[in-house]
Order: structure tokens, then C-alpha cells, then sequence
């Protein structure tokens, strides 16, 4: 049964099955949750007046002692519902329901976008489930919904470069150990980082070639611009204005809008830094190609002063030494592409092998395990894609997780 009442009703051991406000108002991520000691704390501080809950999952509101109502019948509570465990999926599994995802955030992103195209003010009320769905894809599976997002045309980018960030700051934050509030801020702050390009010209932003000065001048606007757009649209959760503002700063204080020095700069900010360039470069663009995933990450490491290097570690570590989608040299002198992370060894990772570099010809491609004991090839080096004409390089991969 669902009823409303008061925050000064609320106590532990209540099921809360919705808080009343805008979500990004307050503190609460998931607006279904059993009330334990911190969200009772949190639930008082948060200058809220009501909730419902519901009696059927939890704990009623307290009923007045049976000496001062000895008419009322006191009915016992039923416990309240044990959390639902996380679901670990392999790659494949997974892919089936990221894909889902994927769909729902491209629909959700566009429109987004295109609410701030035409000055109207952003909704972000759609954004909170649609990061709760991506944390737990994330959950199920890290690297399936961030290895899907690397498949975007070049006419998506705008767009899904959010997606991906906020797919990418999720598992980064996993692994930074964050806790569940500061998780669902990074991954939200991912996806409105760049909200501010929605308002940039369209003909600068898919200039096919090196932009000028005034016009890499009114791109360096957008995070200034986001940042108030975000304001403007009632957002006041500081971790999402904090990565809209400053994910484009470096340690050195050679970034931008602020030229913040290291100090300066909060974790989250870091972390968005890492995942912009990540995405941007592995990405398809109207004017380049993305480049191979494993040579980024090694060209990213190379940028001194660029980024904080714990979190650059920390995202190698998250996304492996040899990412999904890497062109990888054998010992055997055989090619293959990197379809799925061995956690257990980062060195190690499954490889699809397609191609023979001693009789220059391709054949039917072949999955390893690395870390299969009985497997004793291994990966000697990435192998870089422009010395190639593999056009099919993602259909390898991608078809290894369809």
C-alpha cells in the first residue's frame, strides 16, 4: 500500500517508493530504496517535506502505544524486501540488454540536445533513469555498453559522445572505488558534460578540417555555455555544474575555461578529462578517423601535464592495456582484434586472429583465450591500424559479443 507522508515520519526499516521534488534537487539517485541509517540522515538534511513509501515493502509510519488506543488492532509489519543481488553477465549476455540501453539513450540525448538547439529550457527528468540503466549494465558487465558506444557514426557524435562518457565515467568511478551517490553523479555529470556544443554552430562543429583561431575561440565557449544552461534549466547538483565547467582543464593550468592548476581541480573534473579525450579520439569524426583504442591510450600516457596520471592509470586499468576494438601483433605473426578483457590479467585479454603476416592473406577468424593455459601465443605489441586496409575491423569484434 503506498501512502504519503512527512520526512519527520520516515525511519529505518521503511521502503521509500518515491521521493517528492525533482531528482537532481536532492541526493537520492534511486527513488525506490529501503531506509537505512545514512538515507534517514540524508533524508532529514535534504530540506524535503514528504515521500510515499510503501507499507507493503516496509515499515509503516509508528502507531500510537495500544494504552492510549485500545480500540485499534495492531497489525505486525511484514519484513521488509531483501536487495536485489547484482547480476554478473559476460560479454555476449550482456550485449543484448547494453544495445537496449543504447537505443533508449540515443532517443533520450537527441531530444535533449534538441531542446537546447531551439532555447528552450533543458529537462533533465528523463536523464536520471537512463543513468540508472547504464550503471547497471555497467554492473553486469563493464566493458560491454563502453565497447557498443565505440560503434557511433561520425554523423552521432555529438550526441553519443555523451553517452559513452557517461558510460566511461561509470566504470572509471567503479574502480576509483566511489561510493554509490558519487558513482551516479560521474555518470550524470558525463552525460551533460558537453551539453553546451547544443548551442554551438553547426558548421564549426562539423567543419570537415583544422578549425581557425575565432572559430576554435567560440568552441572553447561551450563549457561556460553548458554550465549555464544547466543553471538556467534549475540544476544545482555541484559535481554535475563542476564536470560541465571544467572538463576540459589540465593539470599543468594549461586547460580551459579557468586555467585551473592541479590543486584546483576535483577528482570528478579529472576523471572527466580522461573520458572526453578517450572517447573523442577513439572516435570517427567528419574530419578524421578515431584512432586504434590501445594506441590512444598509449598516446594519452605520452601528454605530460595533460591529466591527473592515478586517474589515467586507473582508467587503463578500467578499460584494459589492450581495449576492445585493438589491432594486436602476435607472436605467432598472426593479427587479431581484442573482443573482450581478462580482469584477472590485463596482459591477456580474448583475441579474435584473422590474419597471417608471413603469407599476407586472411583466414576464417579464430577466438583465443590468452589466458587459456593450453593457448601459447601472445600479444607482442599493438599494431598500428593505419598500415592497413582492414575495413572490417569492428564487424570482428562486434560480431564476437552479437
Amino acid at each position: 500500500m503506498l501512502k504519503k507522508i512527512a520526512i519527520s515520519e520516515v525511519r529505518t526499516g521503511m521502503f521509500v517508493a518515491s521521493v517528492e521534488g525533482p531528482w537532481l534537487k536532492h541526493s537520492f539517485w534511486k527513488t525506490r530504496f529501503l531506509v537505512d541509517a545514512d538515507a534517514l540522515a540524508r533524508l532529514k538534511a535534504s530540506g524535503l517535506a514528504e515521500c510515499w513509501i510503501d507499507t507493503s515493502r516496509g515499515l509503516d509510519v509508528a502507531r500510537p502505544k495500544a494504552s492510549e488506543t485500545p480500540n485499534i488492532q495492531v497489525v505486525p509489519t511484514p519484513p521488509p524486501a531483501a536487495p536485489k543481488p547484482k547480476v554478473r553477465r559476460s560479454m555476449a549476455d550482456e550485449l543484448h540488454n547494453a544495445s537496449t540501453v543504447l537505443k533508449r539513450s540515443k532517443e533520450t540525448v537527441n531530444a535533449l540536445f534538441a531542446e537546447a538547439r531551439m532555447g528552450n529550457a533543458v529537462s533533465t527528468s528523463d536523464c536520471a533513469p537512463l543513468v540508472n540503466d547504464i550503471v547497471d549494465s555497467v554492473d553486469s558487465n563493464a566493458h560491454a555498453l563502453v565497447s557498443l558506444c565505440r560503434l557511433k557514426t561520425a554523423d552521432e557524435y555529438t550526441y553519443m559522445h555523451s553517452v559513452s562518457v557517461c558510460a566511461l565515467m561509470v566504470s572509471l568511478g567503479k574502480q576509483l572505488g566511489l561510493d554509490e551517490a558519487m558513482l551516479r553523479d560521474a555518470g550524470m555529470a558525463g552525460l551533460l558534460h558537453d551539453l553546451g556544443k547544443a548551442v554551438m554552430p553547426q558548421e564549426i562543429i562539423n567543419k570537415p578540417g583544422k578549425l581557425t583561431d575565432e572559430e576554435f575561440t567560440i568552441i572553447k565557449s561551450h563549457p561556460v555555455r553548458g554550465h549555464e544552461m544547466l543553471l538556467e534549466s534549475g540544476v544545482d547538483n555541484e559535481r554535475v555544474l563542476d564536470v560541465a565547467r571544467h572538463h576540459h582543464e589540465r593539470i599543468d593550468g594549461k586547460g580551459y575555461p579557468d586555467a585551473l592548476t592541479a590543486d584546483k581541480i576535483s577528482l570528478i573534473a579529472r576523471m572527466s578529462a580522461v573520458c572526453d579525450v578517450y572517447d573523442a579520439v577513439t572516435s570517427d569524426r567528419p574530419y578524421k578517423k578515431g584512432w586504434d583504442p590501445a594506441e590512444s591510450v598509449a598516446r594519452m600516457a605520452s601528454w605530460e601535464g595533460h591529466f591527473d596520471s592515478v586517474v589515467l592509470q586507473t582508467f587503463i586499468k578500467t578499460i584494459g592495456i589492450y581495449p576492445v576494438g585493438s589491432l594486436v601483433r602476435m607472436a605467432s605473426g598472426k593479427l587479431g582484434v581484442v573482443v573482450e578483457q581478462n580482469s584477472a590479467k590485463l596482459t591477456a585479454p580474448k583475441v579474435k586472429l584473422f590474419f597471417s603476416t608471413k603469407s599476407g592473406m586472411p583466414f576464417e577468424p579464430k577466438l583465443v583465450d590468452l589466458l587459456d593455459p593450453r593457448v601459447t601465443d601472445k600479444i607482442v605489441a599493438r599494431e598500428p591500424v593505419e598500415n592497413w586496409s582492414f575495413g572490417y575491423l569492428n564487424d570482428l569484434w562486434a560480431t564476437h559479443v552479437a
